[in-house]
């Protein structure tokens, strides 16, 4: 019984870890997208 619940554990941590790299390397993309969406904006006033 103890052992299928670390197993558990242990498979959901690793989810936890998969998801958290997958969102610092989208975090980059994100902040490149709004710096270009930025710059776009701002050539388009002046």
């Amino acid at each position: 019984m103890w052992t299928a619940f670390v197993v558990l554990l242990i498979l959901w941590l690793l989810g936890l870890l998969l998801d958290l790299g997958r969102w610092i390397h989208a975090l980059p993309a994100a902040a490149l997208l709004l710096l270009l969406y930025r710059l776009t904006i701002g050539s388009r006033r002046r």
